[in-house]
């Protein structure tokens, strides 16, 4: 069995490898990353373009391979937030016929960081570095933003792994859906 990543992303390829040694159908399955585009911006800012970008994702890295999988992380709007968005990040499976979704539990980033992003168009990893919450410019290929603010609690490779096991619902039980 082979399974492909469409990133090069270490962070989101070592969540899939992880993720599935507890399914048995996918445990002893070969994990590939292959670069794709997402073909959606740097930094999505609503939950369809954050869906688009991880189903992308997938689709573009189905080749010779039993499972693609995209990861997109992005902000969706929400109502009642100190900042109007919440970030998320989705897991899309790709059969080679179906799409199978998953997504993290949304969270909040701090004002500053949302204002940076909106009114200035950073990503995430640059508005965190500019605002000083971060000394690594790329802390999204390391502990992410939701490492900094749970201050290591949940790092981004175990928050992207519950999008991952959210997405695998569908094929393990797959005679449900």
């Amino acid at each position: 069995m082979r399974v492909n990543v469409g990133s090069k992303n270490k962070v989101k390829v070592d969540a899939v490898k992880e993720a599935i040694l507890d399914y048995d159908f996918l445990a002893k399955a070969e994990v590939n990353s292959i670069d794709v585009e997402s073909e959606v911006s740097e930094q999505p800012k609503s939950l369809d373009e954050t869906i688009q970008g991880a189903m992308t994702r997938a689709r573009r890295s189905f080749r010779d391979c039993d499972y693609s999988i995209g990861i997109e992380a992005g902000l969706m709007k929400v109502p009642h937030t100190k900042t109007d968005y919440m970030n998320t990040t989705i897991c899309a499976i790709y059969d080679g016929k179906e799409y199978h979704l998953g997504m993290a539990a949304p969270f909040e980033y701090p004002r500053e960081v949302m204002r940076l992003v909106i009114e200035e168009g950073l990503d995430i990893n640059e508005a965190f570095y500019k605002a000083g919450l971060t000394e690594n410019p790329r802390v999204g290929a390391a502990e992410g933003a939701i490492g900094v603010l749970t201050k290591g609690r949940v790092p981004r490779k175990e928050y992207t792994k519950q999008a991952i096991a959210m997405a695998l619902i569908h094929l393990e039980n797959s005679m449900l859906f």
